[in-house]
């Protein structure tokens, strides 16, 4: 950072103590000044502050479980008004949010995977994804005057692809959970809850096909490339004349034992 502006990252690790030499490479190589982690599989008491605070990230804000889920802030510079947030009645570590330079919020989110079934009555899993996204969207939507005026980033692991291009195969793809027309519904209703800008589609527009996420299951993944954009940055219409830049760090897939997940870094004016 210049000190004109900042680069926000985010990166689902698939636990955070399995990654840490992942993340310490990551730091090293791109050196953004926030990074929002999920799926960070960790407790407070087992999480690696002090190694996360040699990387030059003294500031952490983090709501974590035993196992899965749990989400994280690293930040270079002080976090404020720190707050964990839970939605559907649950409390399962999927929501941080906090302020930095003092004004601009930043919103960690881990939507739901959703199981494979993509049918809410027969899946219990895609039933509360679908609940979750509807369960922000009228939190947001109800509170909109008190939110105007207000700078926020969203980022995170949405488990959605919502647009044509954002898959491998848009026909092959909409009846397999994370692209089928319900969700992208709900996602969709979401981001204009607040009529949030898609930061990597404002760059890299449709039909440019662009993905942040490549199953385990499938070993050629370098070669057919049957990739899926589930991790995005969302920012507030007062922000998009400051968004400088994003990108996809695609190589950080095929480091050892890698996420199935790789980061997304926009480079924002403060």
């Amino acid at each position: 950072m210049d000190g004109t502006t900042f680069k926000l990252a985010t990166w689902n690790v698939n636990s955070i103590r399995i990654r840490m030499e992942l993340l310490k490479r990551f730091a090293a190589q791109e050196n953004p000044d926030i990074i929002c982690i999920q799926e960070v599989k960790a407790k407070e008491e087992d999480f690696p502050f002090e190694e996360v605070r040699a990387l030059g990230y003294p500031h952490i804000a983090l709501y974590g479980m035993a196992g899965y889920n749990g989400v994280c802030i690293l930040s270079k510079t002080p976090l404020k008004d720190v707050e964990q947030k839970n939605w559907v009645g649950k409390t399962d570590a999927r929501h941080i949010c906090a302020k930095v330079f003092d004004d601009i919020e930043i919103n960690n989110i881990y939507i739901p995977a959703g199981g494979d079934i993509p049918d809410p009555i027969e899946n219990l899993s895609f039933a509360h994804k679908l609940t979750f996204m509807d369960d922000v969207a009228e939190w947001w939507e109800q509170h909109q005057k008190e939110y105007e005026g207000r700078k926020m980033i969203v980022c995170g692991d949405f488990n959605v692809a919502p647009l044509e291009n954002d898959v491998w195969n848009h026909k092959q793809m909409l009846k397999i959970v994370s692209h089928t027309p319900v969700e992208v519904e709900r996602l969709t209703r979401l981001k204009n809850s607040l009529n949030f800008v898609d930061v990597l589609r404002k760059f890299y527009p449709e039909p440019e096909k662009i993905y942040s996420w490549w199953s385990y299951r499938n070993p050629n993944w370098q070669t057919n490339n049957k990739g899926r954009r589930l991790d995005h940055i969302w920012t507030t219409p007062n922000l998009e004349d400051r968004l400088v830049s994003i990108k996809v760090l695609k190589e950080t897939r095929s480091w050892e034992r890698p996420s199935d997940h790789v980061p997304v870094i926009a480079e924002i004016r403060r």
